[in-house]
């Protein structure tokens, strides 16, 4: 049995049918027919004894994937990665295969939180593929790894300047700019005052960022005055 074989027979013994029916739902990208139904905290349990296997490589070559579990899997594989070159190289090779959120938003490989300065260069190139979830990667990690001590004003321009008629690129620009207004208001606040977003996109930053525990009150009001129509 080759190891893309164990890895199938693996996911469907920890498949659990009750989730599945649940979770295909979510993610709507994917075919249902794709989803074995594997519960997350399995994946990355499984992942962890995964990534150290000789032959792994065998199966982060195999794309595309058949099955939705078997791209989270391969996230959570490269997410265990601890050599940044190799990290990166994974990346960039498994980012035009992501069709949908979930593995998108959960690929987040620990080793970038140490190369942030080489990280950049990545993120600027994947910032502007023409593959939704690529752009999506790439605002992400801008959100997870450069909105605090790490922080420059250029990066939310490069974010504001994004202009798509995909939801799921839209979404995560509005997750950022709503995170980037509760971590570096001051330096934020004017993309909201001054209409830089599209209107879509400027009222989800504003919903989102009132739903925030980290808005004050008085953010929060201000905020919603400067909702738009449209």
């Amino acid at each position: 049995m080759t190891l893309l074989q164990a890895i199938q027979t693996e996911l469907f013994r920890l498949q659990d049918t009750k989730y599945r029916d649940f979770q295909y739902k979510l993610i709507p990208t994917v075919e249902p027919r794709c989803v074995i139904g594997v519960r997350t905290p399995n994946l990355r349990k499984y992942a962890k004894q995964l990534y150290q296997n000789p032959d792994i490589s065998s199966f982060l070559n195999a794309l595309p994937h058949q099955y939705f579990d078997e791209n989270q899997l391969h996230a959570f594989v490269i997410s265990e990665l601890k050599e940044f070159e190799l990290c990166i190289q994974e990346v960039t090779r498994f980012l035009p295969f992501v069709d949908n959120w979930a593995t998108c938003d959960q690929m987040s490989p620990k080793i970038f939180k140490k190369h942030r300065a080489e990280l950049l260069s990545h993120i600027l190139q994947w910032i502007h593929s023409d593959h939704v979830y690529t752009v999506r990667f790439a605002i992400g990690m801008l959100m997870q790894h450069y909105l605090d001590d790490a922080f420059k004003t250029d990066y939310p321009e490069i974010v504001s300047s994004i202009h798509s008629d995909e939801y799921y690129i839209n979404m995560m620009i509005a997750w950022y700019f709503a995170t980037a207004l509760a971590k570096q208001y001051d330096s934020i606040i004017p993309y909201i005052q001054n209409d830089k977003l599209d209107v879509w996109t400027h009222n989800k930053t504003i919903q989102k960022a009132v739903e925030s525990y980290r808005i004050t009150n008085e953010q929060k009001i201000y905020l919603k005055s400067l909702k738009r129509k449209g």
